[in-house]
């Protein structure tokens, strides 16, 4: 085989290699409309009405994720089965994004942290490796990682919206989260910082409840919370 031969060959593979990512480009693309559409609708949670709608939009957003099922198994078709890492970085970051707000409905519908295998299956993907495209566990982490920082947001919120017994529940949800990750010894330099930024969610959200505390009010959450039970 001569030189021009052998780069032509060489030509043929980097096409072939672009149009693969091309394709997987246009379908990541129409997964972050979807991820942006539920992170929208989510966001209304924050505001004071939108603590009275939460079934509601917990609801909706599970509807949104059929459309994400529909994307992934669009996005499978894209690329040889046994090279998931190799383009692995072209959806890394709405995958941690969707684990984010699949983590964020179900802690909003019971207060619980979602498992890797429950978040793989809203997702329509897998939780093992060996089956095929699945639900890294650093890009899982990441995503609880990004929950802890909505949460401490939440918790701000509820206070303004007047509701005083949910910065308690997170703030109890939230250290149980941090007290999990320090039994992980993470090598990866970029799940080590996120992770690093949980422990500023830790506290502000300790600062809402001394805030509380201090005011009086976690004496009426308690009430409430009582009472609701």
């Amino acid at each position: 085989m001569s030189v021009s031969e052998m780069f032509a060959a060489l030509q043929g593979a980097l096409g072939q290699d672009q149009d693969i990512r091309e394709e997987i480009r246009k379908v990541v693309q129409a997964l972050e409309q979807t991820a942006r559409e539920i992170l929208t609708l989510l966001q209304g949670v924050h505001q004071g009405p939108g603590f009275q709608h939460i079934s509601k939009k917990c609801q909706k957003a599970r509807e949104h994720f059929g459309t994400v099922r529909t994307q992934m198994e669009s996005l499978k078709t894209k690329f040889p089965a046994d090279q998931y890492y190799r383009f692995h970085e072209h959806w890394r970051f709405v995958l941690q994004r969707l684990v984010f707000l699949a983590a964020f409905v179900v802690y909003l519908e019971s207060e619980t942290l979602v498992t890797r295998e429950a978040v793989a299956e809203i997702l329509g993907i897998e939780a093992d490796r060996e089956r095929g495209f699945h639900l890294d566990i650093e890009d899982y982490l990441s995503g609880v990682l990004t929950l802890a920082s909505e949460l401490a947001r939440l918790a701000v919120n509820s206070v303004t919206a007047g509701d005083y017994s949910r910065p308690l529940r997170i703030s109890t949800f939230i250290n149980e989260l941090d007290s999990g990750f320090r039994l992980l010894n993470l090598k990866n330099d970029s799940l080590r910082k996120r992770y690093d930024g949980l422990k500023y969610d830790v506290k502000k959200i300790e600062e809402v409840v001394y805030d509380l505390s201090i005011r009086g009010l976690n004496k009426e959450a308690t009430v409430s919370a009582g009472e609701e039970k």
